[in-house]
């Protein structure tokens, strides 16, 4: 398992589900967020010019990069619009808890105190 802090914080690995050979660039697709004709085309591209170069590289990472991990249809099931709305609910109302808090500290006496101490 790969980590490039510039690009993604997930891992980069081969989707060999979408791949045609070893699925390298289905991966780089994947991590990049770019189009998998995108970066086939690349590929192509650089074999014009650095053909043992790329087949070195592609046929490294084939072996180096992890496969995707397969995730059950379960767990791919989406949410429902009721579970969506209950959660962004709970979320404002969490949001609206931590203001009150926060507008009941700004408002008081201890946080003008404070400020004045501050000032001097």
């Amino acid at each position: 398992m790969i980590k490039l802090p510039f690009i993604s914080q997930q891992p980069i690995y081969r989707n060999s589900e979408q791949g045609k050979i070893l699925g390298v660039c289905a991966g780089i697709a994947d991590y990049t967020g770019l189009p998998v004709n995108l970066i086939r085309l690349i590929a192509v591209l650089s074999t014009l010019g650095l053909f043992f170069v790329t087949l070195l590289v592609y046929i490294a990472l084939g072996f180096i990069l992890e496969k995707k991990p397969h995730i059950p249809d379960q767990e791919q099931a989406t949410l429902s619009i009721e579970d969506i709305l209950s959660q962004a609910d709970q979320t404002l109302k969490e949001s609206e808890q931590r203001l009150r808090k926060m507008e009941g500290y700004v408002t008081s006496e201890t946080f003008s105190v404070r400020s004045r101490f501050r000032k001097l």
